[in-house]
């Protein structure tokens, strides 16, 4: 079996992954990502207890115990790009020998829940809203980089290119499914939808401050499509790249955003903080239950 370089993947001093400043055995199976660094401890905080504190960076993980069950939380920022990093060190973490520089014969399959905030772009679903993304669009090009055409839904992909008359000046799109394990366990009873996710909060999710847009209608097109039911509930910035890195490992992947604002309607929540406590709340419930 080859050997990983050094360069390609690398291991800190201290024998923790570069970015994350994890070492493996400090990883739980069970993992909730938040793009907040300042939402870890309101997470961790409902621990029974913590075993584990670090930072490097906006990355802040607590591994603790909750109802029995062994759970890290971790920080990723905001963004695709972060989401890559992550994906990538957290399965390296449980997957590769770092001794060997080898990848492991026994693989682990993590469950990884995201839990954030997101805008709804359907005049029906109203902020203060709970939801559940059954299918990520990612709008980056990110898992382009990847041999990936194995995890996205052709089908699907092409009526939303097709239905939104996708213009070539933009990365080409693409989709990927959540984990139906976590979908079913965490969000069976949520509001439910495809999830948006763009490269950016300001352009490329249709919002005007001073820089004109190119494609001043996208959010308009995309709003409109429908394909066998299935409409895009949100935006958000990390969930395409969560499901799409999450099948190509084999890990079990699911977003669930607290809505805290609606692109249709112009209302943004004030204080969503009770909101992001109740869904903590509710995530952490039902990720115990078996």
């Amino acid at each position: 079996m080859e050997r990983i370089k050094e360069s390609e993947l690398i291991i800190n001093a201290d024998g923790s992954i570069y970015h994350l400043s994890l070492k493996p055995g400090y990883l739980a199976e069970n993992v909730i990502l938040v793009g907040d660094p300042g939402r870890v401890p309101k997470i961790s905080r409902h621990f029974k207890k913590i075993e584990h504190k670090s930072q490097n960076r906006e990355i802040i993980v607590h591994t603790g115990i909750y109802n029995n069950l062994r759970l890290s939380v971790l920080s990723t920022g905001m963004g695709t790009d972060n989401i890559d990093i992550v994906m990538n060190e957290l399965d390296a973490l449980v997957n590769i020998d770092f001794d060997k520089r080898q990848v492991k014969e026994n693989l682990t399959r993590l469950n990884i829940v995201r839990l954030g905030t997101s805008g709804s772009i359907q005049p029906e679903v109203p902020i203060n809203t709970i939801a559940v993304s059954t299918h990520g669009i990612g709008m980056d090009g990110l898992l382009k980089y990847y041999s990936s055409e194995s995890v996205i839904e052709k089908e699907l992909t092409s009526a939303f290119i097709s239905q939104t008359h996708w213009h070539s000046s933009l990365p080409y799109p693409y989709i990927v499914s959540c984990s139906e394990v976590l979908l079913k366990k965490l969000g069976h009873d949520l509001q439910q939808g495809i999830t948006a996710t763009a490269p950016g909060f300001y352009g490329p999710q249709g919002r005007v401050i001073r820089l004109p847009l190119n494609h001043p209608d996208l959010m308009e097109r995309i709003q409109k499509f429908n394909f066998n039911g299935k409409k895009v509930l949100n935006f958000e910035m990390e969930t395409s790249a969560l499901f799409g890195l999450g099948k190509l490992l084999g890990h079990n992947t699911l977003t669930i955003c607290a809505v805290i604002a609606n692109r249709a309607t112009g209302e943004y929540t004030g204080n969503y903080q009770p909101l992001i406590e109740n869904m903590i709340e509710l995530v952490l419930e039902r990720i115990t239950k078996s």
